[in-house]
């Protein structure tokens, strides 16, 4: 297994000291075509046409728009994919652009947890009658800073609660917050679909983490679930455990007896 990294970011540097540490660096970095003269131990590409050829499993680390540049292309040439920008996967266009990949090129493509956890759980509720699950997002205001919520309540100034910007379907939310959402996304997938899966998105001055609450009522019963996720020490606005999930899903894949 060969591993090449899109993007040179927090979730990516993380990435390459796993793999560092596990004695298997990264055989290729694909970037931007203005970093690819940056001084680098590992090789730098372009596109997923120049990544070396012993490269089997392509990392993407750097978002929506690196999914849908470079992922079709890894995939069609026979290499897996690996993702955390799940919300990506709300555009139709580009879900069946990967679908038709896939089987062009014999792969496929994994999706990794992201910032939430227990998703094992709500897939297998679906084998069941699964009749709602509902994603509520919790961070500080600043933590929304960036997103479409700035134009909705004011993110600077004192708050005397939390404010809910977004409430609508996981379509909706992965749209509009490409950066914030993919983990409606990743919710939405596990069970009863974008559509369906309702979000809330709240700035809530009354928290110092990112909190994710999943909620689920059917057949087998209900449940509620939540993390409370530290960002990584060199990224504020980067979920440690999407980084964790990345390097967890790259060993699944490896490992013989598979969870």
């Amino acid at each position: 297994m060969q591993i090449a990294l899109i993007g040179t970011g927090a979730i990516s540097t993380y990435v390459q000291d796993a793999l560092a540490a596990q004695g298997k660096p990264p055989a290729a970095l694909l970037v931007r075509p203005a970093r690819l003269s940056e001084p680098s131990d590992i090789p730098r590409v372009a596109c997923a046409a120049d990544l070396p050829a012993q490269v089997t499993h392509l990392v993407d680390c750097a978002g929506h728009e690196a999914l849908a540049s470079h992922g079709p292309d890894a995939l069609a040439k026979g290499i897996d994919v690996i993702t955390v920008s799940i919300g990506a996967l709300a555009n139709p266009g580009l879900l069946q652009d990967l679908q038709a990949a896939a089987e062009a090129g014999n792969a496929r493509l994994h999706l990794a947890s992201g910032a939430l956890g227990g998703l094992d759980a709500l897939q297998s509720a679906r084998a069941g009658q699964l009749r709602s699950v509902t994603y509520t997002g919790r961070k500080p205001p600043k933590g929304w800073l960036g997103s479409p919520a700035e134009d909705r309540i004011d993110l600077t100034a004192p708050m005397d609660g939390p404010q809910t910007h977004f409430s609508g379907t996981a379509r909706e939310a992965a749209l509009q917050y490409p950066k914030n959402a993919n983990v409606a996304a990743a919710v939405a997938l596990a069970g009863l679909g974008f559509e369906a899966t309702q979000v809330e998105l709240i700035a809530d001055p009354t928290v110092t983490t990112n909190i994710h609450e999943v909620r689920a009522e059917g057949d087998f019963g209900d449940f509620t679930f939540t993390i409370s996720g530290h960002s990584l020490p060199a990224s504020p606005r980067t979920s440690a455990l999407a980084a964790m999930s990345v390097v967890a899903t790259l060993a699944r894949i490896a490992a013989r007896i598979r969870s």
